[in-house]
C-alpha cells in the first residue's frame, strides 16, 4: 500500500477549499457540501472533510499533524513566507533554521499546520 490521501477535518469544506485554492494557486478537484479535494502531481491528495458530515466520526480533537511542502532552497522558504504573510495567512512560526533546515509554519482557518521547509540536511 502507498499512502495517497491526507484528510483534514474542517468546519466548512467550501471555505477551506477557497483558502487552499489561494494558497496553492490551483482549483480543487471536487467540492461537495461535506467534502472538498485537491490532487497533486505526485499522486497525493488533500481531502477537506466536514466535521458535521453525516458519516463523520472522530474520537479525537485538535490538530497535531502538518501538511508539509519541501522547497529546494532557503531563499524559497523565505519568499514563500513573505508571500503568504502578504496574503494574510496566519503564521504560527516565522522562518528559522531548525535542526533539519530552514522552515516556517502557517495555519489554515481550522488551525491545521502547514510547514514549508528544505529537505533534511
Amino acid at each position: 500500500m502507498i499512502p495517497n490521501l491526507i484528510l483534514f477535518y474542517v468546519a466548512d469544506p467550501a471555505a477551506s477549499a477557497v483558502f487552499y485554492e489561494r494558497l496553492l494557486g490551483t482549483a480543487p478537484e471536487a467540492v461537495f457540501p461535506g467534502y472538498a479535494a485537491f490532487s497533486f502531481a505526485n499522486g497525493l491528495s488533500l481531502g477537506l472533510w466536514s466535521e458535521t458530515a453525516r458519516d463523520f466520526v472522530s474520537g479525537g480533537s485538535g490538530h497535531r499533524s502538518e501538511l508539509a511542502f519541501m522547497v529546494a532552497e532557503d531563499t524559497e522558504v523565505d519568499r514563500t513566507h513573505a508571500r503568504w504573510s502578504e496574503m494574510g495567512i496566519e503564521i504560527e512560526q516565522p522562518p528559522l533554521d531548525a535542526v533539519f533546515g530552514r522552515t516556517f509554519v502557517a495555519r489554515d482557518p481550522d488551525g491545521h499546520r502547514i510547514r514549508v521547509c528544505t529537505p533534511d540536511n
